[in-house]
């Protein structure tokens, strides 16, 4: 369950800058970290995930795996980038069956599109993110919220990778905490908007 207290909103103008939240998220992966991706259908799920993917030293083109179910990329980091698309799968069993938190336990950290339908397989801690369309032409409203004590414990650097991203204005980061960095925010790089305060 995600903390409602902590969530940081982000807004890209481009796929590019979509992109780019994902790679600032991208560089705070850990071997058993799970994303899990929401939003509807072209919002920019797999997008998100190829900026994140870049990030972490993947050499392949990322791909939907909507139809393949899972994708496993190699990174530089020294572990493997799972990605995910349960859209597909309308029974949980279904979803258990692609053995998730089996692979995360063999060096893996995995993003999975339609996130919300694996909760209850994957367990308390993941960081949430929500594409939402904007009212602008090419504008995306990033929801971002860490949840379980893992990913609560790095709400700090989620809030720093969320508020200067390149390509993307900080639209409404609202940490419960706000980070340091977050008090007097540099001014964001063009096409990312944020905002940090009090939910």
């Amino acid at each position: 369950m995600t903390d409602d207290t902590v969530a940081f909103r982000v807004r890209t103008n481009s796929p590019e800058a979509t992109q780019a939240i994902g790679g600032q998220l991208g560089q705070l992966l850990r071997p058993g970290d799970v994303i899990l991706l929401g939003g509807d259908l072209g919002a920019g799920k797999t997008t998100f995930t190829q900026g994140l993917g870049r990030a972490l030293g993947v050499q392949d083109v990322v791909t939907s795996p909507t139809f393949t179910l899972v994708r496993s990329y190699r990174t530089s980091r020294g572990f493997t980038l799972l990605h995910a698309d349960v859209y597909r799968l309308e029974q949980l069993h279904e979803i258990i069956d692609l053995a998730l938190p089996e692979q995360l336990d063999d060096n893996a950290c995995a993003v999975i599109e339609w996130g919300d339908r694996a909760t209850p397989a994957i367990g308390p801690d993941y960081l949430s993110i929500t594409i939402e369309f904007a009212v602008g032409e090419g504008e995306r409203e990033l929801v971002v919220r860490p949840a379980g004590p893992r990913w609560l414990a790095r709400s700090p650097e989620v809030a720093a990778a969320t508020a200067h991203p390149a390509g993307a204005h900080p639209a409404g980061a609202h940490p419960a905490t706000a980070h340091p960095a977050t008090a007097h925010p540099a001014p964001a790089p063009a096409g990312v908007q944020q905002e940090t305060g009090a939910c």
